[in-house]
């Protein structure tokens, strides 16, 4: 299926790229995940009832609308460019329309990252390279933080992963590997692929 297709099933409009290039050295521009890959991680990913999945860059809001579509999970958007947020706004208005539970499923926030309030609620974190590794190892240190105020289970999702991301992950904190999902083009970029850790919940 097509991306304008996929996008009128669901009544929004998040197709097309960023035009031009983010002036900041550490944010990067947006690009939506595509569906045939998102369509790929859910085929072998399944988000748990109860918690809530966060976009860390979420562009227009594609991948919130898709989790509700899929599993109505609550899902949040966090974006920071303002052009982009009032595009998820309108979105939403239009997804309402035929997706009446979604208005208070489905939260966007116009802010950076690091001024995202973490809730008990956020269990799910989606990253497709929005931003520096500094930045990132902020915000993920803020996840941890989160989980020893709120003992939880949180999985962080990563798609055409910076080596940089997992590296630090994987050396520096307590999430393990969880899944991966490799992706058509693996065998010719390493980055093909959904790498999934959860940091586990500490009675």
């Amino acid at each position: 299926m097509k991306e304008q297709e996929y996008d009128r099933r669901l009544n929004i409009t998040t197709s097309g790229n960023q035009r031009g290039f983010t002036d900041s050295l550490h944010h990067n521009r947006y690009e939506p995940t595509p569906y045939k890959l998102l369509d790929r991680l859910f085929e072998n990913y399944s988000l748990s009832p109860g918690g809530r999945l966060v976009d860390v860059g979420c562009g227009k809001g594609r991948l919130n609308f898709y989790a509700h579509h899929v599993f109505g999970s609550e899902t949040a958007g966090i974006e920071m460019n303002p052009v982009f947020y009032a595009k998820a706004l309108e979105n939403k208005r239009q997804y309402v329309k035929k997706h009446k539970n979604a208005e208070q499923k489905v939260t966007f926030y116009n802010c950076l990252a690091q001024d995202y309030p973490i809730t008990a609620r956020d269990t799910v974190f989606y990253f497709f390279n929005p931003f520096s590794v500094q930045i990132f190892i902020a915000f993920i240190n803020e996840i941890i933080r989160s989980a020893e105020i709120s003992p939880r289970t949180i999985e962080v999702i990563l798609f055409f992963a910076s080596q940089d991301y997992s590296d630090f992950l994987e050396t520096r904190t307590v999430f393990e590997l969880a899944k991966e999902i490799q992706l058509p083009g693996f065998d010719k970029d390493l980055r093909e692929r959904f790498l999934i850790y959860r940091l586990h919940e500490v009675d």
